[in-house]
């Protein structure tokens, strides 16, 4: 009954796209947002974040004539071009990366959604963590450009997004062919061949990158990884379709987070490992489709895709704590195949004279996990099944978005989402088996004054949510067989931002964004059980300055600087404070370009320190870091470039937690102790490119 319920909502979705269609070929072709024009407004190739094209100070485009020029250590780094967004790594470089923003520690995702062309890339009910986000997948050469968007202040991003989200698209055309080889320290080599040519009525495009690395590492990390894109496209961005395939493959060795009493009684040395069996292999197939059609003043888009993945993750943070003799490696494995379409209608309109703009969407999405598991292991080797589930999770989000133009100086921007989800778990523990459901409704209202002077200011409020783990809305007992509380499908979450752009000194774009958000329930990584939990509610706030200053036609300067107050609200006499919230990140760039055949890139980053446990009594350091690239254009073809990671070779941490942990000869209770994961030392990578 409940999934012809399901099945009804999505024809009614589908018929009211329809009807949506209808009226905009009524609509006068003439009538257009004055908001509309406005985005068409680029500025410097870099950024397109002028005034008049968003609705949040928050919000902004970064284009690829930036992503070419930064340089990056690993693939993930791409997101660090959204404004204070930090990406670490605490394990091997086949794992998610580990992201910081507004005040949270997300893990590998959690509230933080990304998209890659209309695909999401967070996995719910993930082997290890909800929300996980592994973009070692894309191809960064590929990419055109990343939307991104911060708060629950937009009815076209559902669950994950409450303190932001990422849009890539990868380019449907390439303005040349280009091949690329690196190489660096410690074993580093990286080959890269992209082209598109013509083909037909359309263009074919096609990317292959091969890595290898092994890292500074004691045990060498191995990673062996490929991937590949192949896309085939007619017509524009904006009126076309495209059909795109890819494929990623990686197996590495892992040096995961380690105790700090280890390191400094000698037992290993600072990039040694307590587990050096530690590592993985994962792998990724997609299939999507998208179209985008423009008549006259209407657009209509719809995104489908079919991905196939698989990840067998092994881990050992606590080392002989469960296990005194074989030790405590345990095994996080999954095979998913997830299935989804997204559809909207965009039109113009006039009601009483005031310009209008609507639209009308719907996402669906359906994940099955055959299975989903934890085992325990020994040198990776599965010893015994601690669990073992089959999971069904569908979802589907109906929302409508409405743009009213109502004087030169105001815009209203109001939305509406309706989210309802389904569980089904067959699990391996007894009494865990079951069925479960949920709905949230999120309104959102955003208010744009100005310009004046070429400033403009932002009101913006929005309810969102996360989805927990679908296991956990059915799970009456542990694996130990201690009784256990089903959690809440879907947690809601509130946000609201006053914020203001300018572009009133020449050259330079300037944001600020006065925030908070609340959460109805933390998700929070638990390092001992390496995992992500449901916890209490909580609330951030907190302030961003963001600027983008192009001195000269060759110069552009940026300084993001961003805190925070992150805090449960829920009393425990634990304590208040989040583990791992960060407080402060300041980031610092300057990108030199047509310097004769000159170019290059300076980048620093400052990660400020954070509490590792509730009362605060125990807080990680701060890390700064700095990138820079030096570049030479040998001739018109050619192109010589070298990249220095850690520049200033700092000895600081990608990430600490606190927790207990047992080395040979100690308590059986354990330790409760520091663990870290270094950031690698000073490195550099020297690329040769050439254009075909």
């Amino acid at each position: 009954m409940r999934l012809r319920k399901r099945k009804q909502v999505a024809a009614c979705a589908l018929v009211l796209l329809s009807m949506a269609r209808q009226v905009a070929a009524q609509a006068p072709a003439e009538a257009t947002a004055v908001a509309d024009a406005a985005r068409t407004v680029r500025v410097a190739g870099h950024y397109d974040n002028a005034v008049g094209t968003s609705d949040a100070a928050s919000q902004g485009v970064i284009t690829t004539d930036l992503i070419i020029n930064r340089p990056a250590l690993r693939t993930g780094e791409l997101l660090e071009f959204v404004p204070g967004l930090i990406v670490t790594q605490h394990s091997g470089d086949g794992k998610a990366n580990q992201y910081f923003l507004r005040g949270f520690n997300l893990d590998h995702g959690t509230d933080f959604a990304t998209h890659v062309d209309g695909m999401p890339v967070n996995m719910r009910t993930h082997a290890h963590g909800q929300g996980y986000s592994d973009l070692n997948f894309l191809i960064p050469e590929l990419v055109q450009r990343i939307d991104y968007r911060k708060g629950p202040y937009f009815a076209g991003e559902g669950d994950f997004s409450s303190a932001g989200a990422a849009r890539i698209r990868l380019a449907d055309k390439l303005p040349q062919g280009q091949a690329s080889v690196s190489v660096g320290q410690h074993g580093y080599l990286r080959g890269v061949v992209a082209a598109s040519f013509d083909a037909g009525q359309g263009t074919l495009l096609y990317g292959l990158e091969v890595n290898r690395n092994n890292g500074p590492w004691d045990v060498p990390e191995r990673v062996r990884k490929i991937s590949g894109v192949l896309r085939y496209s007619q017509g524009a961005p904006d009126n076309g379709f495209s059909v795109t395939a890819m494929a990623y493959k990686n197996s590495w060795n892992a040096t995961d987070q380690v105790s700090l009493r280890a390191v400094e009684s000698g037992l290993i040395g600072r990039f040694g490992s307590l587990a050096p069996s530690d590592g993985g292999d994962t792998s990724r197939y997609s299939l999507s489709y998208a179209l985008r059609q423009r008549m006259q003043n209407r657009l209509f888009e719809l995104d489908a895709y079919v991905i196939r993945s698989q990840l067998e993750l092994n881990s050992d943070f606590t080392y002989f704590l469960a296990k005194p003799a074989a030790g405590d490696q345990f095994q996080q494995s999954e095979l998913r195949t997830v299935a989804g379409v997204n559809a909207s209608e965009s039109w113009n309109t006039e009601l009483f004279g005031l310009p209008l703009r609507n639209k009308l969407g719907v996402q669906a999405r359906v994940d099955r996990l055959s299975p989903v598991a934890l085992y325990s292991t020994v040198e990776r080797i599965r010893q015994s099944t601690v669990r073992e589930d089959r999971v069904r999770e569908a979802s589907v989000g109906l929302y409508g978005e409405n743009t009213v133009q109502w004087l030169p100086w105001l815009r209203s921007v109001a939305g509406l989402r309706y989210d309802a989800y389904r569980f089904k778990v067959d699990s391996s523990v007894e009494g865990n088996s079951g069925t479960a459901s949920d709905h949230v409704v999120s309104p959102k209202l955003s208010l744009i004054l100005g310009p004046w002077r070429r400033t403009e200011f932002f009101v913006n409020y929005g309810k969102g949510f996360h989805s927990n783990d679908a296991r956990g809305t059915t799970q009456t007992r542990l694996p130990d067989g201690t009784s256990s509380t089903p959690v809440t499908p879907l947690v809601p979450t509130k946000g609201m931002e006053l914020g203001a752009r300018t572009e009133w000194l020449p050259g330079l774009q300037s944001s600020l964004a006065l925030w908070r958000l609340d959460l109805g329930s933390e998700l929070l990584f638990v390092g001992d059980a390496g995992e992500t939990q449901a916890s209490r509610a909580s609330r951030r706030h907190g302030i961003e300055w963001n600027n983008h200053y192009l001195a000269a036609p060759w110069l552009l300067f940026d300084l993001d600087l961003a805190a925070s107050r992150s805090r449960y609200t829920e009393h425990d006499p634990a304590g208040k404070h989040i583990p791992g919230a960060i407080g402060k990140v300041a980031s610092f760039g300057v990108t030199v370009t047509d310097q004769g055949p000159w170019s290059g890139a300076f980048q620093l980053r400052y990660f400020g320190p954070r509490p590792l446990i509730e009362d605060n009594s125990v807080r990680s350091g701060s890390t700064t870091l700095a990138y820079a690239r030096l570049a030479y254009q040998l001739n018109r073809k050619t192109r010589l470039s070298l990249d220095v990671f850690n520049l200033f070779n700092k000895r600081a941490s990608d990430i600490d937690y606190y927790y207990a942990s047992r080395l040979p000869g100690e308590a059986a209770d354990g330790v409760n102790d520091r663990h870290f994961h270094p950031v690698e030392p000073r490195s550099a990578r020297l690329t040769l490119s050439y254009a075909f």
